[in-house]
């Protein structure tokens, strides 16, 4: 009696998820979810770190375990919605660039609480659902130059990287020239190198879960050494949220201002086309695409990132966004939603590992080499960009540069879009610049004159 209910049972999820039509099996589902955890498991280590109150952010973050469990929550929230209602391999978890947009230009340069930033990533959410449901969403998408997204990815990836190399103690400030080379004779700064260096060469190897296997043994030669400190326990019960569940919501009327108008436009473009890129690249890898190219049930992918963040947004953590890392677990067979379902029930179990986490997030010379090396991945959008016309690279390049060297992707992303219809409107291509971008203009040439600091 039993075995014919489980038999029901699989034949139901088979149906529903489509299993067996697109040539998988559960084990394989189950051990590509298992993968995909372990490729993206460092955002539980890496995000309290940078969103956390001892991090860079200092009394001015987040408490840092309740970003932890919150990392966790919005995680699994947000790669069941994936999984089950979308029926793609892929998860959801707060974004890199996206949290340190979230946390060095909203908060720390902008000096917004973090309760009225997770307001700000809460309208973002809500306004890309109503994108994700209506066509206004494709109308967007094909109004923005190829170039431009491009210039955005590899510009947050080499900020990403600068934050990296400067937790790293790999580049320290400097009176004179504003930034110079670090101390390598340094503890912690040696640490950070092995650190890099395992990494990449774990990375080179093709291990999916490199970023981890970097971090863990980064984080014991620390322990051995004395440099990180040895963790109060292995599990705890999850804690937290009571700090900051519903604080978007509270503090939703302070939102409506014009720093926030530039907030969560930039939190809207970047998730959009992050999202929308990374929902493509893994569904082509997975095979997963139409004849034509187009994404099936894109409505439902898109709207279930939408829905990740904001519910992340309430929960208490950054845009919560589709990870690329999801290719490791398609790589490794998973085509089913049922892929993203077991990477989820994995970040309930981490859910509980909060004082081995928390050693790792308190020791910026540990988090510091994920950080580059993610820097790294999203640069290679730089390959990419069309160099040889002016009107594509310059404000490409003003894009890239502008975000690590004033701290700010705002900037980056304003300067970029105030330059690409101009410079098209010199080499005589007007016509070819969408409405949108002179809307964008209009905008981003307010931010810098009114609110950029």
């Amino acid at each position: 009696m039993a075995s014919d209910v489980v038999t029901r049972a699989r034949q139901r999820l088979d149906t529903y998820f489509g299993v067996t039509s697109t040539g998988s099996t559960f084990r394989r589902e189950a051990m590509a979810g298992t993968i995909t955890f372990l490729a993206m498991s460092y955002v539980l280590a890496v995000n309290p770190s940078i969103l956390g109150d001892q991090g860079p952010l200092g009394d001015k973050g987040i408490p840092q375990q309740a970003v932890f469990t919150a990392t966790a929550v919005a995680a699994v929230f947000g790669t069941l919605v994936m999984g089950v209602w979308a029926r793609y391999p892929i998860a959801l978890a707060p974004g890199m660039g996206l949290n340190a947009f979230f946390a060095f230009t909203v908060v720390l340069s902008m000096g917004i609480p973090w309760q009225e930033a997770l307001s700000g990533t809460f309208l973002s959410g809500v306004i890309f659902f109503v994108l994700a449901v209506t066509k206004v969403r494709e109308k967007i998408l094909n109004a923005i130059p190829m170039q431009m997204k491009l210039a955005v990815g590899a510009g947050i990836g080499l900020f990403v990287a600068f934050l990296g190399l400067r937790s790293a103690g790999f580049v320290v400030a400097s009176e004179s020239t504003l930034v110079k080379l670090g101390d390598f004779t340094h503890g912690t700064t040696m640490l950070a190198l092995f650190g890099l260096v395992v990494t990449v060469v774990f990375l080179v190897l093709g291990w999916h879960g490199a970023v981890l296997y970097g971090i863990v043994l980064t984080t014991l030669l620390g322990i051995v050494t004395g440099l990180v400190d040895l963790p109060d326990g292995i599990a705890e019960m999850p804690k937290g949220l009571d700090q900051t569940f519903g604080q978007a919501i509270i503090h939703l009327p302070d939102a409506f201002t014009g720093q926030m108008v530039v907030v969560v436009l930039t939190m809207l473009f970047v998730d959009f086309f992050d999202a929308s890129g990374t929902l493509i690249g893994v569904a082509n890898q997975a095979g997963l695409l139409n004849k034509d190219g187009t994404l099936p049930r894109a409505a439902q992918a898109m709207a279930a990132d939408s829905v990740g963040t904001t519910a992340g947004a309430i929960i208490g953590t950054s845009t919560t966004t589709a990870y690329v890392e999801s290719t490791a677990g398609v790589s490794a067979g998973g085509r089913t939603g049922l892929t993203a379902v077991t990477t989820a029930g994995w970040f309930v179990v981490a859910m509980f590992c909060y004082p081995i986490f928390s050693v790792i997030a308190g020791s910026s010379e540990v988090t510091a080499p994920a950080l580059i090396v993610v820097g790294v991945l999203m640069s290679r959008a730089l390959g990419e960009i069309d160099w040889s016309h002016l009107e594509y690279s310059v404000p490409a390049f003003l894009t890239i540069v502008m975000m690590p060297l004033t701290y700010s992707i705002a900037n980056g992303l304003a300067m970029g879009m105030i330059f690409y219809p101009v410079v098209m409107a010199a080499r005589g291509r007007f016509r070819e610049v969408h409405p949108v971008m002179w809307i964008l203009m209009a905008l981003f040439l307010g931010y810098f004159f009114f609110l950029a600091e």
